[in-house]
């Protein structure tokens, strides 16, 4: 459809009218196909519940019962992408269609991201490519990192947080709010993860993809954070929906509603669950004030301890503010409904008890403490460049850090443990 749409808005890109007619039967076929798969039971059960909540009964109801397409938000805004480029000038539409289904299927990304936009990713299929030995040497290691967040850090920490969140109500506050803190850096580890391992890949052919993330847990405000997490559907967001409603160029009170409508549909993009979509409401509150003070674009540039080793103690400050911020969300991101999110940091405010978290399985919690902590400060260390995991001079560190990421992986590794990634099944 949209190799077919993209051709039909590039003839008509004179006459705005009929470009835009054909702009808008690609949203309507792609957003149509994801609402129908990902979003039908969403509205039916919010119907349901809406009737219910006046005191009218719905037996009778028609739902899918049907498993969910892999990564499906990801190729429909990859390839919504494609329509808009054309439609905004800043794309030929091609004729090649065996480029163009490279372009939706390549395998690196196709089901967890970066959501590539046809100018990068489309032009570089159309290229003739050559072997590189840096750019290959630099996908391996890439690749590497990537496990090593997935496995050791992602998967360690992931049956820790599902016993916490399964069982909130027997846990004292001291353990939830670890539950919640782990879950952060286990989203993190498994999402930033993947996204290396599909950039690392994608260099073994030759094809640079976009950075998706740059360190975001060492943003100094929710605006930075942003910058820094999940960045091509951030991106995206900003390119074909913040921009062409206005964006930040009108007056404040429409630059704020544009605002709250991005982290809303945002929040709508990750599931259909009232959860998401008030975990999107309160990122756009932290946001909100981070623009009305002009600070949203102040750190975009820069890095935290940009000009010495150390960090200030101000961006220190603004750091642990900012994830705990962020860690707060999570609760609703984690939870399966809104009455468990709110459950949960009703537990946290009144049960002030504190206990050793002990996990059924008997593992010893200092060893992941540990690991967590070497994990932050070897990510602070190299946070200038994410593309560049092992950026040492010395070829003897390089390789025993080579040496003691894969023997950790090794250690850490369990049969046993479901490995899914979180964000497949967005």
């Amino acid at each position: 459809m949209d190799f077919f749409v993209g051709q039909k808005i590039y003839q008509n890109l004179n006459v705005k009218k009929k470009a835009r007619y054909w702009l808008w039967v690609s949203m309507a076929f792609n957003i149509g196909m994801l609402g129908f798969f990902k979003y039908s039971n969403f509205f039916v059960d919010s119907f349901i519940g809406m009737f219910s909540s006046l005191g009218y009964e719905i037996k009778s109801t028609w739902t899918l019962n049907i498993i969910l397409p892999v990564g499906i938000s990801f190729y429909t805004f990859q390839t919504m992408s494609y329509s808009f480029d054309i439609y905004y000038k800043k794309l030929t539409p091609t004729k090649n269609f065996i480029a163009f289904t490279a372009f939706v299927s390549f395998f690196p990304q196709l089901v967890a991201g970066p959501i590539e936009r046809a100018s990068n990713l489309l032009s570089q299929i159309m290229d003739k490519r050559s072997f590189k030995y840096e750019q290959a040497s630099g996908g391996i290691k890439l690749i590497l990192w990537g496990l090593f967040k997935k496995i050791v850090i992602a998967d360690s920490l992931a049956p820790i947080v599902d016993d916490i969140f399964a069982n909130y109500s027997t846990y004292p506050a001291s353990s939830l709010i670890l539950g919640v803190c782990l879950f952060s850096f286990q989203v993190y580890g498994d999402f930033s993860g993947y996204s290396d391992i599909a950039i690392g890949t994608a260099k073994l052919f030759g094809i640079e993809l976009m950075s998706n993330f740059k360190f975001p847990n060492f943003s100094r405000n929710v605006a930075e954070y942003w910058q820094r997490w999940h960045v091509s559907l951030s991106t995206w967001f900003r390119h074909y929906l913040y921009i062409p409603m206005g964006g930040s160029r009108v007056n404040k009170t429409k630059s704020v509603r544009n605002i709250i409508v991005i982290f809303l549909v945002s929040g709508f993009w990750h599931g259909a669950n009232w959860t998401f979509i008030f975990w999107g409401g309160l990122h756009a509150l932290f946001y909100i004030p981070v623009f009305l003070m002009g600070r949203n674009r102040m750190y975009a540039d820069n890095v935290v301890g940009e000009k010495s080793i150390f960090p200030t103690p101000i961006e220190i400050l603004q750091v642990l503010l900012t994830f705990m911020l962020v860690t707060f969300s999570r609760i609703f991101f984690r939870s399966p409904t809104l009455t468990d999110s709110f459950q949960y940091m009703n537990r946290i405010a009144t049960d002030f008890s504190y206990e050793p978290y002990v996990h059924p399985m008997g593992y010893r919690m200092a060893d992941f403490y540990i690991l967590l902590v070497f994990f932050v400060i070897y990510e602070y260390l190299i946070r200038k460049d994410e593309r560049n995991p092992f950026k040492f001079k010395s070829k003897v560190v390089r390789f025993l850090l080579y040496a003691v990421i894969v023997l950790t992986m090794l250690l850490f590794y369990d049969d046993e443990i479901n490995r899914s990634f979180i964000y497949f099944q967005f």
